[in-house]
């Protein structure tokens, strides 16, 4: 049988695709603006005929009929990563999560520690040789097709065909559906004067021919615009953006420099614009990876110069990070953030930096403190860290004793907070 006529035998709408869930199901689906919405809107409609199905995905973009606190015990979402869609639900305890470094997600999933018995993922148009492209992300997606009892595709040819290993062949996928609604797009955070400072903070650190790691807000993002003017950057990350390719439009990004991967972008999964889309379909430049390729910090820091810039919501003296949580209320997850800053650490000349403003709801709370607030989930820890920035500068912490950090990190609060917290660090022996 023809790939072409292995399509059309498979070929189903969304609502009858969905009946090969079963109760009891963990269905994957991809990071982001690769979520299938067709096949997601089709279970929450049906949602009430289905008995203990869990949707499990990092980052959900849109906020389905299924996220519905009254039918949790038809349909439930287990979270990888909470996002505004998700997030509601975590803090009030409907919607679970399982924490996990973003790397080692497929291996969990290989294993059998994180089920998989249903994929549900977008998919770029099928090829002449009958591969589809998860381009928009490969990320854990790929271990969970190799896993999973069956594997729905919602094909949309508004999904570019990446490069990499990121194609799912006709004769693995159970079902297709087809729509032609746009991608989702994903907007580039505001940039303030705060993010600006930062960003040229950490831009003066990074050289002609570094890689690049940039993490999603408008912090990274202010990195970015300070690089424009740099050369033959190179770029190893888990998400590609706007960002990234505006780096690339300036001709500041060859991948020329890079000793592990030349002449390659690489990434795990997209978020952005249609522009970005457009971008990345047949992109000789780019491959998208699974992510225990891209975030192994191994094979990462195989890079010289690797840059890895992150963002906190929090940090005490002793430099452990509280990025996912506000005290014990979930906010994120764990994502790649440690990932990369171990990559950065093993990087020969690589540095890793965790950027964060001082202050928090208008100046009235400090973001550097003696203790994280009690309950915090520690992202990155205090044997990771290495540099912070805050718009009031640069601390060094790697190598340094807890006594020394202290000093450096109060140095770079604001300026109001500054004769408090040395009070408290003298209470606390800390300097």
């Amino acid at each position: 049988m023809s790939v072409k006529q292995q399509y059309e035998q498979k070929l189903t709408s969304a609502a009858d695709a969905i009946r090969i869930v079963r109760n009891g199901d963990y269905i994957i689906v991809p990071t982001a603006v690769a979520e299938p919405p067709a096949l997601l809107t089709a279970l929450s409609e049906q949602r009430r005929d289905f008995r203990d199905v869990k949707i499990s995905q990092i980052l959900t973009i849109r906020k389905y009929g299924y996220l519905d606190p009254e039918t949790v015990d038809n349909v439930r979402h287990v979270a990888y990563f909470f996002g505004g869609a998700t997030r509601a639900g975590g803090q009030a305890g409907w919607i679970d999560y399982i924490p996990s470094y973003f790397s080692e997600m497929p291996s969990l999933l290989a294993s059998g520690l994180l089920p998989s018995d249903v994929v549900f993922s977008l998919a770029s148009p099928m090829d002449e040789f009958g591969y589809f492209s998860l381009g928009l992300a490969a990320d854990y997606t790929m271990a969970a097709i190799a896993k999973a009892r069956a594997v729905v595709l919602e094909v949309n040819p508004n999904v570019p065909f990446a490069h990499g290993d990121c194609h799912v062949h006709i004769s693995q996928v159970t079902a297709l559906v087809e729509d032609d609604e746009p991608v989702q797009e994903v907007g580039l955070p505001k940039i303030g004067p705060v993010q600006e400072a930062i960003g040229k903070y950490v831009a003066e650190f990074i050289g002609d021919g570094a890689t690049l790691q940039i993490g999603y807000g408008g912090i990274p993002d202010a990195v970015v615009m300070q690089l424009v003017n740099k050369h033959d950057l190179g770029i190893h990350t888990e998400m590609i953006g706007d960002g990234i390719m505006t780096l690339v439009e300036s001709g500041a990004v060859t991948n020329r420099k890079k000793n592990y991967l030349p002449g390659k972008t690489i990434a795990t999964f997209a978020l952005g614009s249609k522009k970005l889309y457009r971008f990345m379909h047949r992109n000789p430049m780019l491959e998208m990876h699974p992510v225990d390729f891209t975030n192994d910090p191994y094979l990462a820091g195989r890079n010289d110069n690797l840059m890895a810039i992150n963002a906190t919501m929090q940090i005490d003296f002793v430099g452990q990070c509280g990025s996912e949580s506000l005290g014990s209320s979930p906010y994120s997850g764990t994502g790649g953030q440690t990932d990369f800053v171990r990559a950065a650490n093993r990087s020969r000349g690589g540095k890793a930096f965790i950027v964060l403003p001082s202050t928090a709801k208008d100046d009235t709370i400090s973001r550097i403190v003696p203790t994280l607030t009690p309950g915090t989930h520690i992202s990155t820890s205090k044997n990771d860290i290495n540099y912070v920035v805050t718009e009031y500068g640069v601390a060094q912490l790697r190598g340094k004793s807890a006594k020394q950090r202290t000093r450096e990190l109060i140095g770079i609060a604001h300026p109001k907070f500054r004769a408090e917290l040395t009070e408290q660090a003298k209470r606390m022996n800390a300097l």
